[in-house]
């Protein structure tokens, strides 16, 4: 099992390299060179099982042997030893024939948690196997950055930095970020909006004297491993309803278009899903591409599901790679067009596209209503994030069950949900003093110059 770049042009790297490396040197992105698949029997294997062994089935084929699996288990199991709830990612139902995924029961409250736990096993087997140090450099919308940080804090073999826009996040993201103690974690307000920081961890990748001086390394969802981790709650909850006898479809609230596309990927794994379809918010991009066949940046306008305010949607370039059949020249042509405002997707891609995602847009109001209606409808509290792919989720509903991913805890968003619904939602007892611990952040420039100096002058040697 190897891994190629979506641009073409960098070397072919095994799991475990793959993983490490992050952004491959041609600016491209990994994916597998071919995606294993498993029988209607493997799947249907999978009714019953902890979502653990459902983790290690899904997941054991894209490692292509590079991790034992005694010691692959022994890392799935530490990963998902702090979430709160039995099931990991249990299903409720909203509706007949339409039900929310809970994944917020980990130890960030956020559906990131489900990869970043993982990874931050995976490194810390894989450096203590090469004796080796990396310097994590990743860049959020507010989850990623919390989740990462929890993940990784406190390691020997690792330093984080963190790039979150400053003033762009809630209160809640921003203090998961800034109030961890540990040495090795450092967390980094950047003056600008995410596609800003997410920019300037490009360039550092892009950097090669820089980034093999530092280690850097990558754990945002340009990481595949990250993609593969989300994979599996895909099966765990299609299984739950029936699959593979019967089909189900799901409803995604996306940004950065990862969480969308681990879905694709189950889907080409023979999991037999109908209709996957995104759920944006007013920054609508992908809505908006999908649509018209146009990718064109705009303004990004902040909203009250900040997670989702993006406009360079970096796992959709996975998706491009497949719908151009796999041309790394046709696609890195795209991401070139891309930085000077947008590319126009050609007939036969967006046919592709258009077959395999449907996709939908919710207002700011509609979000609030779609909260304060589901309150009172089914009890359940969502937050803005979860509350926008319920909202699209609803005009796609049919014969088919419709599993709706629910993607943060309404805690994480009080302002918003207590605007919506009257209630402001309480922290887990075990986060209950959030707001009273100390804050470590430094507020930086929008300046690549300045970043590598500030992480050259914190990392441990």
């Amino acid at each position: 099992m190897n891994y190629i770049s979506t641009r073409g042009a960098a070397p072919a790297l095994s799991f475990t390299d793959t993983m490490l490396t992050g952004l491959a040197r041609d600016g491209g992105l990994y994916v597998p060179e071919t995606v294993p698949t498993m029988s209607a029997a493997d799947i249907a294997a999978l009714a019953g099982q902890s979502y653990e062994e459902i983790a290690f089935r899904v997941m054991r084929p894209f490692l292509g042997g590079t991790i034992p699996d005694d010691d692959f288990r022994g890392i799935i199991d530490r990963a998902y030893a702090g979430f709160d709830h039995p099931a990991r990612a249990p299903l409720v139902q909203l509706a007949p024939n339409h039900f929310l995924l809970e994944l917020f029961h980990g130890p960030t409250l956020a559906f990131k948690d489900f990869a970043m736990q993982l990874i931050g096993q995976l490194f810390q087997y894989e450096l203590k196997r090469r004796d080796a140090r990396v310097t994590i450099v990743g860049a959020t919308s507010g989850d990623t950055g919390s989740a990462a940080i929890e993940a990784f804090k406190g390691l020997d073999n690792v330093d984080v930095f963190i790039l979150f826009p400053h003033g762009r996040v809630s209160e809640v993201q921003r203090r998961q970020m800034t109030t961890p103690s540990e040495s090795n974690v450092h967390a980094l307000a950047l003056d600008g909006h995410f596609d800003d920081c997410q920019a300037r961890l490009k360039d550092m990748f892009n950097d090669f004297d820089f980034r093999d001086e530092v280690g850097l390394a990558g754990v945002n969802s340009i990481n595949w491993a990250r993609v593969l981790a989300q994979v599996v709650y895909y099966f765990s909850s299609a299984v739950s309803l029936g699959a593979p006898h019967r089909a189900v479809s799901f409803t995604v609230p996306t940004g950065n278009f990862g969480d969308i596309f681990a879905g694709y990927i189950a889907k080409k794994m023979g999991l037999p899903i109908d209709k996957l379809v995104i759920a944006t918010n007013q920054n609508d991009i992908l809505h908006r591409c999908l649509t018209t066949g146009g990718y064109k940046m705009s303004d990004v306008h902040p909203s009250i599901s900040p997670s989702m305010d993006i406009q360079v949607s970096s796992n959709f370039e996975r998706a491009l790679f497949d719908a151009y059949d796999r041309d790394g020249k046709a696609v890195a042509q795209l991401m070139d067009e891309l930085k000077a405002g947008g590319f126009t997707v050609s007939q036969g891609a967006l046919d592709m596209l258009q077959a395999t995602f449907a996709s939908g847009r919710v207002s700011e109001e509609e979000t609030l209503q779609t909260i304060t209606q589901q309150r009172k409808t089914s009890g359940e509290l969502l937050c803005p994030h979860s509350a926008v792919g319920v909202h699209v989720a609803e005009a796609h509903l049919g014969a088919t069950p419709m599993i709706t991913l629910a993607t943060a805890h309404p805690a994480k968003f009080p302002d918003a949900v207590e605007k919506a619904s009257g209630e402001r939602p309480g922290l887990p007892p075990r986060m209950a003093d959030l707001y009273e611990r100390p804050e470590r952040v430094t507020r930086v420039a929008n300046d690549l110059t300045t970043l590598e100096a500030l992480i050259r002058e914190r990392r441990t040697n």
